[in-house]
Order: structure tokens, then C-alpha cells, then sequence
């Protein structure tokens, strides 16, 4: 094993331990802390229904498969993996009371019965009997009574139950169904009680003729790592189909996990164990609540009422880049446009779109869709387009995780309006964020208006996730969209394109080939630079090829929000290196490549991460960024990023991250262009131009000149 290697699974939790981190920052307010602790135990549901099954199901297909950069087996990955959560969960408990205690002295509390006063336990019995006890559906399980299927994800009440008999006797309830998971109190709005507590403390009502020794909450988490390429071979049929049928499986897959709210005996633990075929590692003691998903309806309860302990309003902005009074064609063919989410709305796109489905001129639009949101604006006027006789081809990719079901209802609604769908070639997911608008001038003359943007065509997460958009009229660029298009209809793969860099076949080289020049400029003595912005790195090639550029004298300089298989700073190796991760109020989510001293500069917006599964098996695009107005805005988003010294974590030589050290002013990088935002909104609306500093060019002139 190389010492600059990093393991994927290792590096992820480090990635979530940083989000845990926001939980317990002084500095965040109150009740986003609480946000930031449902997001730990979010990502870390995914991260065992996804990551972990998926090394479960390989440590039962090949017992000696190896992570390619770390050498570790499947087996001593799930051993780190469980030994490194274990660790982690006290950390959770300890930030979620921290929170409640605070959250107490505004009178928001989550009582438990030695709180309450005896007119509150009557409500509250009351309450479980009126209101719960006839939805509940207990069952005993002993030798004979089988074991019921546990859904994914649901909280059930468990108890071991005194039994005549040698053999073990559980009763079981579950603790979700159509009763609210958050019960107040009578006379306030904000102390509360979670129903699964309710139900847990009433279980000798429930098990009236029996015993009980000890009782607990258990959550069990399924493996989700469904196998869709040998589905799709065993299956003749539309994808649509398998994927629908696909989805119910997962449902039904093994579990990969189990939380306890309690200590329950030995016995027990053991016969749950055995019928989950779970091992001991793989259960987990949880003093907070199972699952934090509820502090998201206690969120829209408490905003109102207690605003000064979340974040202030920050609404997407108009952009000074476009004219709200004309519209959006005339002004991309005058001048690339580029737009920053969360910061600027994604307004400006969806007029675009809206225009485009009614334009006399345009006769097609094509576009590949990823994630929509739940109720699509995007879709909304593709389907527009389509009813005024437009040509409009939509890829729509079924595979994207999670979000399966959504994209199979709108595939159908797309079809229905006259659409034509498609859904991508065999074994690889379309992830690319690609819109191509055809138009047909009265003198015959075909022009395109292209874009591509770094995050997907969704409302919802455009206020969320920090994301570029980049709109332009560069024919070049258009042609190339068309052949990516093209060979997506046809089943092939875009090879031979001249400015967009398309994977699966030709990202991952140009990439290698930029990294090259900047090795050849350091050998010839010359200034060399390579900065990256992204969510992963994990491509073993790139990683090399990177050390590689290092050890020959090349700055790097990266902004990796997750996982990064790559150690910087290590002398003699990495050391030229420098990565950070920010973590913040929104999702950093955008992918920039810069290669080059300003002077050469090569510089690119993407929808791909350097990871295998983005270079090697997935259809991403990577754009150029030709207009110097639109390069100067990016390199000053990239160099507000680099000086963050609030929300920066930096990498140390032994893969661990701390806080940057702050050094003269404060950056928060996301606060800075939240302000920006508004400013620029408000130079705009009074007809003032406003412009942007291209101040990473100054810095990496002068950081280059001290070597």
C-alpha cells in the first residue's frame, strides 16, 4: 500500500464526522444544529444501505477481493467500518443532548415520563389508548410463531417477554403508521414526546398477560445495493419494468444493521441476531432517537415562532448577468451567461426553457434528466414544448438512486405528452447535465443554445446545493452537445468530441492529458497549477497522475467536500498538495477543473467527480469556459473557496482534517457570496454594473513566485 492512499469507506466517515462537527459548533444556531445531526444519521442510513451492503454482498461473492488502493479486503473494511461507527455514535448521542439541553431554556423539550406531571401522564395514557393502541398490530414471536419481515428504516418496540418455556419469546410492535410520530403536550406548542416512546413505555398494556423482562427501540437498516445489470440481462424486457420490479426487492434485502435504544439480554440480542443473520458488530446503542428524520416537521413548527435560532433568510437573487425584461435567447447568443446556485435563482433557466417551448424557431430541445424535483417546473415545460410540436428527446435516467420511482411516473408523463424518452446506454448511468435548444433561423441558419450545469434540473435542491449553470450560444459546444445527444439515441458513446470533455471514453484521458502539460511546464522550469473543485476522489489513475504532478513541482490546490482517497502533504509525495472540505450552511456540490497559470489557463465546470464511477462508468460532461467575463466570475468563486478559513476543514499529512486556522478576516465562504448575491441584486435593480475581482490570479502569481 502506497502511503498516500486514502481508504473510500474510511475517508466517507471522516466526511460525516465533519457534519457531525457543525452539530456541536457554538457558532451555527441552535436549531440548525439539529438539522446538521438529522443529516449525520441521514447520510449514515445511506451509507450502510449502499456502501456497506454493497461490501457485504462482495464478502459473500469473493472472500480475498481487495480495495484496489489500500489493499484491505471486504471483511477488514466491515470490521473498520463498524469499529469506526461505534466511535461515532457516542459522538451523535452527546451532540443531540448538548442541543436539547440548549433548546430547553427555550422552552422546546422533549419530556420523558419522569418530567411529566400527573395531569400530563393521564393525557398522555389517554392518549396511547384512544389514540394508538387500536392502530397498533402486536405480535409475540416465539418457536411458534415465525418471524415477521422488519421494514427498512422503522422503529419498532421490542421486549423479551417471561416465557414458561427454554426458547425465547419477543413481543414486537411497530412503532410507525398512521398516528404522528411527535405528540405535544397539552397547553404548549413545544414540549413534546415521540410516539415510539409512548408505545415503548406502554408495553405491559399491550403485553398485559405476560412479563417483561426488559424492553428497548429497534431500528433495523437493510441493504440497498441492488445488482440492476444482471436484472436487466435475466430480463427481457422494458426497463421500466425491471426497475419497478427491482425496487421492490430492495425492499426485501438483507439487513445490514440494528439500533437499540436500550440494553436488552443477552438472550435476546442473540435470537435477533440469529434471525437477522446480523453478527454482534453490527448492533449499535443509540441514547438519542433512533431516527432525527422528525426534527424536520419540528422544524416548521419552531421557524415562526423562534427565527433568531436558525440561519437568516437567504433567497436565491436575481442574476446581474441577465435582463429580467428580455429574453433569454437574445442574451446568451450576445454573451455566455453563468449562474451560482443557491445564491442566484434558478429563474433565469427556466425561462429559458419556458421560451424555447414557445419560440417559433426552435424545433427541438433535448435533455438528460437526473433528478427532478417532486413537482418539476423542467418537466413542466418540456412537456409544453412537446404539445406546441416541438421535437423534444429526454433521457431520463431510472437508475438514479433513490430517486427511481419519481423518475419512472415522470418518464410515463413525458411519454404520454408526445415526448420521446430514452434511457441511456446498457451498464452506464447518464449523470451529464446537458440541455441542447435547436433553432432554425428564417435564412435556413441552425443555431444551438447549450447548457451545462454541475448539479441537476431541480427546483428544490437549486436552493440548496451550490451549483453552476452555464449557458452559451457557442456553436462548437452545441455541436458537440448534438453528437453526445446522438449517440445517447443510438446506444453508442460520444468519442470524438472537440471541446466538451464527455465520459465514458474521453474525460479521464484529457484530464490525464492537462496534467501532463502542467508536468511538462514544471519540468521546463515554468509556473505549473492544477486547482479542483469537487465532492469526491477516488479514481486510482488520477490519483497517481496527481501525486505524479506533485512530486514534479505542480501547485495543486483542491476544494473536496466527501470522500478523498488522496493524503496531502506528505513530504517527498504529496506536499505541493493542498486539500480542504467545506462544510456549511448548503450542499457543495459544483465541479470546477482549472489547469494553468493564468496565462494558459484551461478551465472547465462539470457534473463529474474524479471517481471511477464518473470517469469510467457513467456518461458525464465537462464544459469549457471560454467567455472572460464567465472565467473571471468562476476563478473568483474558486479563490473565495480557498481563502475560507470558518467553514474550511484542512487535510494533514495523516489523512485527518482540522479546522483552518483563520488568519487576519473572517471568510466564510458561503456568508461571502450570500452578501455578494444581494449586493449584486441590488446594484442591478438600481442600474449600477458591479464587477468581480479576479483575485486568484493575483494570489496564485504570488504564491508561485515564493517557491
Amino acid at each position: 500500500m502506497k502511503q498516500y492512499y486514502d481508504n473510500r469507506e474510511l475517508s466517507w466517515l471522516k466526511f460525516n464526522e465533519r457534519v457531525l462537527e457543525e452539530a456541536v459548533d457554538k457558532n451555527v444556531p441552535l436549531c440548525e444544529r439539529l438539522m446538521f445531526a438529522a443529516i449525520f444519521q441521514s447520510n449514515l442510513d445511506e451509507f450502510f444501505m449502499i456502501r456497506v451492503g454493497s461490501l457485504y454482498d462482495r464478502t459473500l461473492v469473493d472472500a480475498d477481493d481487495r480495495e484496489n488502493k489500500t489493499d484491505m479486503t471486504c471483511r477488514e473494511q466491515l470490521d473498520a467500518v463498524f469499529k469506526r461507527v461505534a466511535e461515532l455514535n457516542p459522538m451523535r448521542d452527546k451532540a443531540y443532548s448538548g442541543i436539547m439541553s440548549e433548546l430547553e431554556g427555550h422552552g422546546v423539550e422533549q419530556v420523558d415520563f419522569k418530567a411529566l406531571s400527573k395531569d400530563e401522564e393521564s393525557y398522555l395514557k389517554a392518549y396511547f389508548t384512544a389514540e394508538i393502541l387500536p392502530l397498533i398490530s402486536p405480535q409475540v414471536i416465539d418457536k411458534r410463531h415465525p418471524f415477521p419481515f422488519l421494514k427498512n428504516k422503522e422503529i419498532y418496540a421490542a421486549a423479551q417477554l417471561e416465557s414458561k418455556s427454554s426458547s425465547v419469546t419477543i413481543g414486537l410492535v411497530p412503532a410507525s403508521g398512521a398516528f404522528s410520530r411527535i405528540i405535544f403536550l397539552p397547553g404548549s406548542k413545544r414540549r413534546f414526546m415521540l410516539v415510539e416512546e409512548l408505545i415503548l413505555h406502554y408495553m405491559p398494556l399491550i403485553f398485559e398477560n405476560y412479563k417483561i423482562l426488559d424492553k428497548s427501540l429497534m431500528r433495523i437498516t437493510r441493504n440497498a445495493d441492488i445488482n440492476m445489470e444482471e436484472a436487466l440481462y435475466d430480463h427481457d424486457v422494458d426497463l421500466r419494468e425491471v426497475m419497478s420490479e427491482l425496487l421492490k426487492k430492495r425492499k426485501k434485502l438483507s439487513p445490514v444493521r440494528m439500533e437499540l435504544s436500550r440494553k436488552l439480554g443477552s438472550a435476546a440480542v442473540d435470537y435477533l441476531c440469529e434471525k437477522l443473520e446480523l453478527k454482534h458488530e453490527q448492533i449499535f446503542h443509540l441514547k438519542s432517537p433512533l431516527d432525527l428524520s422528525f426534527v424536520y416537521p419540528l422544524r416548521g413548527r419552531l421557524e415562526e415562532s423562534l427565527p433568531t435560532l436558525f440561519f437568516g433568510r437567504a433567497d436565491p437573487q436575481p442574476s446581474r448577468e441577465v435582463d429580467k425584461d428580455m429574453p433569454m435567447i437574445p442574451q446568451i447568443q450576445k454573451r455566455d451567461i453563468i449562474l451560482s446556485y443557491p445564491f442566484e435563482s434558478i429563474k433565469p433557466f427556466l425561462r429559458l426553457l419556458n421560451e424555447a417551448a414557445n419560440d417559433p424557431s426552435v424545433v427541438s430541445i433535448k435533455i438528460t434528466l437526473y433528478r427532478v424535483a417532486s413537482d418539476s417546473k423542467v418537466v413542466d415545460a418540456l412537456i409544453a414544448a412537446a404539445e406546441n410540436g416541438k421535437d423534444v428527446l429526454v433521457l431520463v435516467e431510472l437508475r438514479a438512486r433513490f430517486d427511481e420511482e419519481n423518475n419512472i411516473g415522470w418518464s410515463k408523463r413525458l411519454e404520454h405528452a408526445g415526448c420521446s424518452v430514452i434511457y441511456g446506454p446498457e451498464n452506464l448511468k447518464v449523470h451529464s447535465k446537458l440541455l441542447l435548444i435547436t433553432r432554425k433561423t428564417g435564412g435556413g441558419k441552425i443555431e444551438y443554445i447549450s447548457q451545462i450545469g454541475t448539479g441537476n434540473y431541480n427546483e428544490k435542491t437549486s436552493a440548496l446545493y451550490t451549483d453552476l449553470c452555464l449557458m452559451t450560444a457557442n456553436r462548437e459546444i452545441g455541436s458537440d452537445a448534438l453528437m453526445v445527444f446522438n449517440a445517447l439515441s443510438t446506444n453508442t458513446l460520444a468519442e470524438n468530441t472537440s471541446k466538451l470533455l464527455v465520459a465514458p471514453l474521453c474525460l479521464q484521458n484529457r484530464i490525464i492529458e492537462m496534467i501532463d502539460g502542467e508536468i511538462a511546464a514544471a519540468e521546463r522550469g515554468e509556473d505549473a497549477f492544477i486547482g479542483l473543485k469537487m465532492n469526491s476522489l477516488t479514481d486510482k489513475i488520477l490519483i497517481d497522475k496527481l501525486v505524479e504532478a506533485s512530486q514534479k513541482g505542480v501547485k495543486i490546490r483542491m476544494v473536496i467536500r466527501g470522500i478523498c482517497c488522496l493524503v496531502a502533504g506528505i513530504k517527498g509525495c504529496t506536499e505541493n498538495i493542498e486539500i480542504t472540505s467545506i462544510v456549511g450552511r448548503y450542499l457543495e456540490h459544483s465541479r470546477i477543473y482549472i489547469f494553468g497559470t493564468p496565462e494558459r489557463m484551461k478551465l472547465y465546470i462539470s457534473s463529474a467527480d474524479f471517481m471511477t464511477r464518473n470517469t469510467l462508468r457513467r456518461v458525464e460532461v465537462a464544459a469549457p469556459v471560454y467567455d472572460t467575463h464567465v472565467r473571471k466570475r468562476i476563478m473568483h468563486i474558486f479563490d473565495i473557496l480557498t481563502k475560507d478559513n470558518v467553514k474550511a476543514r484542512v487535510m494533514l499529512p495523516d489523512s485527518s482534517y482540522v479546522r483552518v486556522k483563520p488568519e487576519g478576516e473572517p471568510v466564510d465562504s458561503q456568508s461571502a457570496f450570500i452578501r455578494e448575491a444581494y449586493e449584486n441584486a441590488s446594484a442591478a435593480a438600481s442600474g449600477k454594473g458591479r464587477k468581480v475581482k479576479p483575485t486568484l490570479v493575483q494570489r496564485i502569481k504570488s504564491s508561485l513566485k515564493k517557491r
